[in-house]
């Protein structure tokens, strides 16, 4: 069996778009995937920003400790008040990131060739984007601070995060990011996506 780094964390919303689509996920489909709506954007946005928004929280209250360095202690409440601000900031990226990607790459020609080759069998049995999970893992993080940092003033709670805790909480978070990779991997395996054509 082949192993293979998986490059583009991205391609999880051809993934989601042809699960949804289309009820047949074995290889013999001959269907065209179609490129991810608006939907499916806000969806996977939301589902991984999510995901990362509490990890980071957790990151970022590890590095104030390891570092003794700032304060962030937000309470429960306020992580709740800060996440309702964190999903419309998701919201907005996603559909940002999708009017930019529909431009540099209309109709998304590259990732529906690459879901192809992956549905016939040539493509990868485990999707693992290190290089993506490293990439995801910063920008949650400091979006996460950014958010917080941010809303504080608003709230009314005090939120002290300093460019080392922010980078050093990032740099915990890559295991949060691997570990999300993996997830979609085995995904992607369950669903007998990669696998040749004639094969159960």
């Amino acid at each position: 069996m082949k192993w293979v780094i998986f490059s583009e964390a991205s391609d999880s919303l051809i993934f989601f778009n042809n699960f949804i689509h289309n009820t047949d996920m074995a290889p013999t489909t001959k269907k065209t995937p179609a490129p991810p709506g608006v939907a499916i954007w806000v969806l996977v946005t939301l589902l991984w920003g999510t995901v990362f928004f509490w990890t980071s929280i957790f990151m970022l209250q590890l590095a104030s400790f390891e570092l003794q360095d700032g304060f962030f202690n937000p309470s429960g409440q306020e992580q709740w008040q800060v996440y309702g601000v964190q999903v419309g900031v998701l919201i907005l990226f996603a559909l940002v990131a999708m009017m930019v990607k529909n431009r540099l790459e209309p109709g998304g020609k590259k990732q529906i060739a690459r879901w192809q080759n992956i549905s016939e069998g040539k493509g990868e049995k485990i999707f693992v984007s290190f290089a993506g999970s490293i990439a995801t893992s910063f920008f949650f993080t400091a979006l996460t601070a950014a958010t917080f940092l941010g809303s504080s003033a608003f709230f009314g709670f005090v939120v002290n995060l300093t460019l080392p805790i922010v980078l050093l909480a990032a740099l915990f978070n890559i295991a949060a990011g691997i570990a999300a990779s993996l997830m979609v991997g085995f995904v992607f395996l369950i669903a007998q996506v990669g696998r040749k054509k004639g094969k159960g």
